[in-house]
């Protein structure tokens, strides 16, 4: 059996879980709300405050989804307690963010600025030009959008300019020399 999926969900103070006909299940917190749907194989139950997900059978596609259900349940329950947040750093002479109303500005190099739409249920704020913070209570849209602001110029291995996760190392490389 899966180790994960046959895990405990204890459901925090605060938060209160639905769950819906068709395996629909309804998050609310204080940070939010997330409803999502989950395959009809895997059988999830509420009892005194916490959830467990069972299979039905042994099947190499049941044993996959289970864990990852799970993992998907605990993350909804998670984000709308705590949220979920990513720090990016800019790094290079010129480079520089700012949130202009529901768009972040990112001006990278590039002959024009770079606007890109920030996405409902994110905050993203800019610190000091160069951090920029994602916070939001669905882990996948925030780790979504981090990537794609990353994505604009990634770090490269010369010089180590571009966006960077916080804790992301960026292995450099040795540049030409002369002889």
């Amino acid at each position: 059996m899966s180790r994960i999926g046959n895990k405990v969900i204890v459901i925090p103070e605060g938060v209160t879980v639905e769950l819906l006909e068709g395996n629909v299940v309804k998050v609310k917190g204080p940070n939010g709300e997330l409803e999502s749907q989950f395959n009809e194989l895997i059988d999830i139950k509420m009892e005194n405050g916490e959830i467990s997900l069972s299979r039905p059978n042994n099947e190499r596609f049941t044993r996959q989804i289970h864990g990852t259900t799970r993992s998907l349940f605990d993350n909804m329950v998670q984000g709308v307690k705590e949220g979920f947040s990513k720090k990016l750093i800019i790094i290079g002479v010129g480079y520089r963010a700012a949130v202009q109303g529901n768009k972040l500005v990112l001006t990278m190099g590039y002959s024009h600025p770079v606007e890109l739409e920030i996405p409902e249920g994110i905050t993203v704020t800019v610190e000091k030009n160069t951090e920029i913070t994602i916070k939001g209570a669905d882990r996948y849209l925030v780790g979504e959008f981090a990537a794609s602001v990353r994505k604009v110029r990634k770090p490269e291995p010369y010089k180590g300019k571009g966006i960077r996760y916080e804790d992301e190392h960026v292995r450099r490389k040795a540049g030409k020399t002369a002889k």
